[in-house]
């Protein structure tokens, strides 16, 4: 089997020969925001981080998604962060798709590759280094924890997308798949970042229309998205930004695989005030 690819930028800058023209589009119901779009100019910084710079793809809105934060971030050698979280409700979502670096979670180190996905609850203590000799490129995925009085709140993970088996959804065969990090009926989990996995000619086969707001990040191959009421061309390292009740479908394009990092918010009331 041919073993995943993750795609990642690497920034830099158009010449003044490259075209204005590009697929970049911010509608009332949903985002897309091509990798041709995450150039140097249009990264940041962070407090207490050293030797990074990162792409917000996604931030809180009023009115459109809410919910999460979304993050690449790009750590050069020796860079990294003793005080990477400042806010003691935001637990997090790492996912390495270049390089690699140690995370040490309330005094566990691991060693993270690509692949590599990290739950870090709220509140947690951590950190990260990268000690790899290469520069890392991971997201980092946030969201403020929405805790429910007698339920515990969740363990760290860290876990690698190789080492799981995709789940296979009903009457495809085998080519709409999901990898998932966490357990769905774990209700002390309030979103789910997983992988999507269509193999060439797959199909979203109806246009979803629900509350969870979604975040996706084109790590392989590429598709035709249904976005609304709009077909969309995408292809790896683009990010699509859908808020609560965007109806959407896909048709995966081949030739090889349709692969995307999905966040989605779970297991929770709605908020009524």
């Amino acid at each position: 089997m041919t073993p995943p690819s993750y795609f990642a930028p690497t920034g830099g800058h158009p010449d003044q020969k490259t075209l204005l023209s590009d697929r970049a589009v911010f509608t009332e119901a949903y985002a897309v925001l091509p990798r041709g779009t995450m150039r140097d100019i249009v990264t940041s910084f962070l407090p207490f981080w050293e030797g990074t710079r990162l792409w917000v793809i996604a931030r809180p809105m009023t009115g459109f998604a809410e919910t999460f934060s979304q993050y690449i971030m790009e750590v050069q050698p020796g860079g990294g962060s003793d005080r990477p979280e400042l806010d003691a409700q935001a637990q997090g979502v790492l996912f390495v798709v270049e390089g690699g670096f140690t995370l040490t979670v309330e005094g566990q180190q691991d060693a993270m590759r690509e692949g590599s996905y990290a739950y870090i609850p709220a509140g947690a203590d951590w950190t990260l280094k990268n000690d790899s000799g290469a520069v890392t490129r991971f997201h980092w995925i946030r969201k403020a924890y929405e805790a429910v009085e007698g339920l515990d709140r969740p363990d760290p993970l860290v876990l690698n997308e190789q080492d799981i088996e995709p789940n296979v959804m009903p009457d495809t065969d085998g080519v709409w798949a999901t990898t998932r990090f966490v357990d769905p009926n774990d209700l002390r989990h309030d979103m789910h970042v997983t992988i999507v996995t269509l193999q060439p000619g797959g199909v979203i086969p109806f246009c979803e229309t629900h509350v969870m707001e979604h975040g996706l990040y084109v790590l392989e191959g590429k598709a035709v998205y249904r976005l609304n009421q709009d077909w969309v061309e995408v292809e790896a390292g683009d990010f699509m930004w859908l808020r609560a009740f965007c109806p959407q479908a896909c048709y995966a394009g081949g030739p090889g695989p349709f692969r995307y990092l999905l966040y989605k918010d779970v297991n929770r009331h709605m908020k009524l005030r």
